[in-house]
């Protein structure tokens, strides 16, 4: 799209602003304008605000033609950021009535997208107005939903470790298979005992088994950081550790572009973090993963197709992604915790000691605090080996 395509004379000029920073030629996209920074510092914008400079650029030419502007909004770009304009184009964004695909208009933006859409509008006033003192939205920052405390940690950790040694029968009536019983409390295990995300819970392998099973390989994300690993490189950064885990997290919206930079540059000042973290998996733990192993070999033997059968989890049903035995996906370990988190609270409610499992694992998984085990602790030899439980048939 060209600044000639625009209807309306305040979104060309709004375009040709953008243009100077973030132009859409290739060939001009190393000589484009720095913007303001925190700090006092201009920075080159990157491509992924390059790309929301553009999008709100669309929203403005969506919105400028109704009847919420008056006709002067039409004229000239320093009228856009004026209050009521500027509130009128808000009102609308956050209702979704600006959005690009015709079938989406009139979905409420997420939070996360407001953010971006703020965070540019405050770049784009920068740009058109840079003397005048522009009132962007404010936005209500969300609550984290509650994790499970310590105490209940522990009750909840006995009790799975008591329901994966006993097969106890508050399971019947639960529509949960035995399988699906058996890869429940595996999972649930690994996640108190690691803290592991579900993308990085997806990811693991059976040569992410210690021999014997006596702790877990996993593989973490490049923006998961320990605390202590966040405290270091905000300390270089001269930053506060917050900044450091929102652009870890990749939330780089809620950051400038100086910030980010200096963190950057600080994590690559550091020694990297391990490829992967080992943690001691607890003997409740190892029971029901060996109880799953079990379980997986027969589902995976009984599996029609040649190659490599490497990934802990695997399907317990047939499905569009093929037959029993194949790879459970990061999405699908999802719904199989809450599909099993949800049938095992029903019954055990009310039982001595439990408290209720949190139906998304995110919330189980930041309650956690694991340690990683030291390396000198980790055995050269670590993995599922010929005679570990589970290595058979993969």
């Amino acid at each position: 799209m060209t600044v000639r395509t625009y209807a309306a004379a305040s979104v060309r000029q709004l375009a040709a602003h953008v243009t100077r920073v973030a132009p859409r030629e290739k060939e001009q996209w190393a000589s484009r304008e720095p913007i303001a920074a925190a700090g006092g510092a201009r920075l080159q914008v990157s491509r992924q605000r390059a790309d929301q400079l553009w999008m709100v650029v669309g929203m403005w030419d969506r919105a400028i033609g109704r009847e919420e502007f008056p006709p002067s909004a039409r004229l000239e770009a320093r009228r856009l950021f004026t209050g009521p304009v500027l509130g009128a184009f808000w009102d609308l964004a956050e209702a979704g009535e600006l959005r690009a695909r015709a079938e989406d208009v009139g979905r409420p933006l997420p939070l996360a997208s407001l953010r971006i859409v703020r965070d540019v509008l405050g770049i784009l006033a920068d740009l058109v107005v840079p003397a005048r003192s522009v009132a962007l939205p404010v936005l209500e920052q969300p609550e984290l939903k509650e994790t499970v405390p310590a105490r209940d940690r522990a009750a909840l950790y006995r009790g799975l470790a008591d329901l994966a040694a006993a097969g106890s029968p508050v399971w019947d009536g639960t529509g949960l298979s035995s399988a699906e019983r058996a890869r429940l409390l595996a999972m649930v295990g690994i996640v108190l005992d690691s803290g592991a995300r579900s993308g990085e819970l997806a990811a693991l392998r059976l040569d992410d088994l210690a021999e014997g099973l006596a702790a877990v390989g996993v593989r973490r994300r490049p923006q998961r950081a320990s605390p202590s690993r966040e405290l270091e490189i905000a300390e270089l950064a001269r930053v506060h550790p917050s900044a450091v885990k929102d652009i870890r997290a990749g939330r780089l919206e809620q950051r400038s572009e100086a910030t980010r930079q200096r963190v950057l540059a600080a994590m690559a000042e550091l020694e990297p973090l391990p490829e992967v973290e080992w943690y001691a998996l607890r003997e409740g733990t190892r029971v029901a993963v060996r109880q799953w192993l079990a379980v997986r070999e027969g589902v995976v033997n009984a599996l029609p197709l040649e190659g490599g059968r490497t990934a802990l989890w695997v399907t317990l049903r047939a499905s569009k992604a093929g037959p029993p035995g194949i790879t459970l996906g990061s999405r699908g370990l999802k719904l199989a915790y809450t599909k099993g988190v949800t049938a095992l609270n029903v019954a055990m409610a009310g039982a001595y000691g439990w408290s209720p499992l949190p139906t998304r694992m995110e919330q189980l998984r930041r309650a956690v605090e694991a340690e990683p085990l030291p390396p000198e602790a980790v055995s050269a030899g670590a993995g599922c080996g010929p005679d570990s439980p589970g290595s058979q048939g993969d």
